[in-house]
């Protein structure tokens, strides 16, 4: 068998809002909760799991989904219609817009605890 990422945990302020903000962005479902965590499965068999911090502080973590161009799509016009600053780059130095690396599209937001989203269509190098 070879190594797989079978879940990581998100922490959050609020677990019940970050799972729902990332299902709603991503178009997956919330899952029934387990423990002391609210998981969302991706489509390649990942759980997020979402986890209550009382930390002053959450640490941004970056979290990068690999998804098709009808997927892109909506998550996209979802960021959109949800009024979500987005940006060309991991810095946030682009605003506005989306980027074109490896031939397909690219797009870096934030969630409401501070977590760099990334969503592309093409896996790095995969373009020349």
């Amino acid at each position: 068998m070879s190594v797989q990422l079978n879940h990581t945990i998100v922490t959050a302020r609020d677990k019940k809002a970050a799972a729902d903000f990332m299902a709603d962005i991503l178009g997956l479902e919330v899952g029934a909760p387990f423990g002391p965590f609210i998981p969302v499965d991706t489509g390649n068999a990942v759980t997020l799991f979402f986890l209550d911090s009382d930390a002053a502080e959450i640490a941004s973590e970056h979290y990068a989904f690999l998804v098709s161009d009808e997927e892109f799509d909506g998550i996209f016009e979802r960021i959109r219609q949800a009024g979500i600053a987005y940006y060309a780059d991991p810095a946030h130095q682009e605003p506005g817009r989306i980027n074109r690396n490896d031939g397909g599209r690219g797009v870096y937001f934030d969630d409401p605890n501070g977590h760099n989203l990334e969503v592309i269509t093409r896996p790095y190098g995969s373009g020349g």
